[in-house]
């Protein structure tokens, strides 16, 4: 790629505001077109010169525009063509942006039933090198975080009234309403998720969710270019990932190309009659994801798994239809080079036409070699997640997806850390759930976690006393030192519980603090209890050390350990000379063992520090291991 313009950036800054200007809220297109009702919108609304792929989508939206015959005399780009499918309203037009196109406006003339009139469209000049876009790995720690929970800063201006639900504080008592957490309120935390020691930041969807009620989750997408304005603006989006950048902190969007809500335009109006699949709204998902790889499954099934709605105000999207294709892969090319997100997190992967999808991180990942894209991929066991992965031999067709999600810990980490460990239970089935992982092409990109936003809490109850958070602290110490890329959900460090039955807005608690007006800031350690400060602390050093000393270690080191035997479950993470070396005793009783089965990598007289403790350890023939015991040793 040809050296980026910096100086042709800012010049373009100072004439229409650069990529802010093509951020701001709700971008509208500008000419006479627009003025005289021809085109009422256009996606995307802006665009870059010099990407690798040089062919543009335009989607422009308006009364009869179908039917117009557009026209456009630019240096360097060609207008290869234009069409309309079944609906009149929208007009699809394809551009070929060479490489010698220069940053500035284009002019469209558009002449439709005697009209006359200009469309105008910028194309700006990137400012950062794609090398520059470095994705998220092993190495990180995502910090799981739903904008309308965490935390409300009380904007300038008056909340949004042109909404069908309004962001207010009067329904925070009501689980399945808005509750009035917004990006800002997330920006005033930075500090604190930098000293709690996370590197990344994966927020649940942010963009405008117009529907009735119950969409404060942000699945139901219904503008794909506007940050829903009672999260913020599409600008207060962008500010905070510089500022979490200048932290060091990462930001991870997340995505649904699988269905929009029920109150999306398109639903209205669609451009084609197949641009939805099923779209009298009749068939439902079955759930069932084994029906992508059964080898013997009926069409029957597999249509209502892929094709069905999700659920009845989620409608799902054809991605065999090659223009609904194009719009989101060209919306996530968007988002990234306009906003500088650093991963996307792609919502029930596998819902969705997995050839159509293929494409998708195919070409996201030509345009940004260093990216990443984890894709929901929800299975009880390792095989159907490992099926989804990019270079996977077992599935005939390539995904393309880098990573994939691991739902085992959260279905069986509850039972397998608070159980007893011997020969068949407790860590013996998480030794046997790594045995598993010659299944993925690429272990260390499996995202890992012990619990979400669409999963019961690790912990059932809240603990009222140190003493009882020994299983806990054995998951979290797992979590963070074996391989992948872990994943924290937010209010984890507060011991933050509950289940998912009889409302998911149970396990989407507001964190004490985050609104005016509670009585309590667990933000703060005066605000939080002494078996909350307990958590905290030990999570955040496990953060912090990983962060700052092993950090390389846990996103490259190799990987080895034994079979739990008399309660102790060891193994080691190793790179050069860098090695950490984790041992957890996996019962509620003290525990005597000899140490002659880890002398591969811990000889007898061999001295480490033990993070956990603060102490040196002495490896010795026989030792005795506290309850629930977990001993991080580094040797660096």
């Amino acid at each position: 790629m040809k050296k980026i313009e910096k100086a042709g950036a800012l010049v373009l800054a100072g004439l229409i505001g650069g990529t802010s200007a093509c951020m701001a809220l709700s971008p509208e297109p500008a000419g006479s077109a627009v003025k005289k009702g021809m085109v009422t919108n256009v996606e995307p609304p802006c665009w870059w010169t010099g990407m690798a792929n040089d062919t543009l989508q335009l989607l422009m939206t308006g009364p009869g525009v179908g039917n117009a015959d557009v026209s456009l005399d630019y240096p360097g780009v060609t207008l290869d063509r234009q069409f309309k499918l079944d609906s009149p309203n929208y007009k699809f037009v394809y551009l070929v942006i060479s490489g010698d196109a220069r940053p500035g406006t284009m002019k469209f003339n558009i002449s439709l039933d005697g009209k006359k009139g200009t469309l105008d469209y910028t194309l700006l000049a990137r400012d950062r090198d794609r090398s520059e876009y470095k994705g998220f790995d092993a190495g990180d720690v995502l910090y799981l975080i739903m904008p309308d929970r965490f935390a409300r800063k009380e904007p300038a201006g008056k909340r949004p009234k042109n909404t069908l639900e309004h962001a207010t504080v009067d329904d925070r008592q009501n689980p399945n309403g808005r509750h009035g957490g917004n990006i800002a309120g997330i920006g005033e935390h930075l500090d604190y998720l930098d000293t709690l020691g996370v590197t990344a930041l994966w927020l649940t969807p942010v963009l405008e969710n117009d529907m009735p009620g119950g969409s404060y989750h942000g699945y139901a997408t219904t503008d794909y270019y506007r940050i829903d304005p009672r999260f913020g603006t599409n600008d207060d989006w962008r500010r905070l990932i510089a500022d979490a950048h200048a932290k060091g902190l990462k930001v991870v969007m997340d995505m649904i190309f699988n269905h929009t809500g029920s109150n999306h335009p398109w639903m209205k109006d669609a451009p084609a009659a197949d641009w939805y699949n099923h779209p009298d709204g009749k068939t439902l998902t079955n759930f069932r994801l084994t029906t992508v790889h059964d080898p013997y499954v009926l069409d029957y099934d597999l249509d209502h798994t892929v094709n069905g709605w999700f659920v009845p105000d989620m409608p799902d999207l054809n991605q065999r239809n090659p223009e609904v294709m194009k719009y989101l892969i060209q919306n996530s090319i968007w988002w990234i080079e306009s906003s500088k997100i650093d991963g996307i997190r792609m919502d029930t992967y596998p819902y969705a036409d997995m050839e159509a999808m293929a494409t998708w991180p195919r070409d996201v990942l030509r345009e940004y070699p260093d990216f990443n894209i984890v894709g929901e991929c929800w299975y009880s066991n390792e095989a159907g997640s490992a099926f989804w992965q990019k270079g996977n031999r077992l599935n005939p067709r390539e995904t393309n997806l880098p990573t994939v999600m691991d739902f085992w810990m959260v279905i069986n980490g509850r039972k397998a850390f608070n159980d007893q460990t011997n020969p068949w239970t407790g860590l013996n089935a998480v030794y046997d759930h790594l045995s598993n992982d010659f299944l993925f092409a690429d272990p260390q990109h499996v995202l890992t976690f012990l619990d979400n936003h669409d999963t019961d809490r690790f912990l059932a109850e809240t603990p009222e006393k140190a003493e009882e958070l020994g299983p806990w602290k054995q998951a979290v110490a797992f979590l963070l030192t074996s391989r992948g890329i872990p994943q924290i959900y937010y209010g984890t460090e507060l011991l933050m519980s509950g289940s998912k039955e009889g409302s998911d807005g149970y396990v989407r608690r507001d964190v004490p603090g985050g609104f005016a007006g509670d009585e309590m800031n667990a933000f703060t350690r005066e605000g939080r209890s002494e078996v909350q400060n307990d958590a905290y602390d030990f999570l955040s050093n496990l953060l912090r050390w990983r962060r700052d000393k092993a950090r390389d270690v846990m996103a490259k080191g190799s990987l080895k350990h034994f079979m739990p035997q008399n309660g102790i479950y060891a193994y080691q993470r190793k790179l050069g000379d860098k090695e950490v070396i984790v041992l957890l005793n996996g019962n509620d009783t003290p525990n005597t063992v000899t140490m002659e089965r880890t002398l591969e990598v811990l000889p007898y007289g061999t001295t480490l520090h033990d993070v956990v403790s603060g102490k040196d350890i002495t490896i010795e023939p026989e030792m005795t291991f506290a309850p629930r015991q977990v001993m991080v040793l580094e040797n660096f």
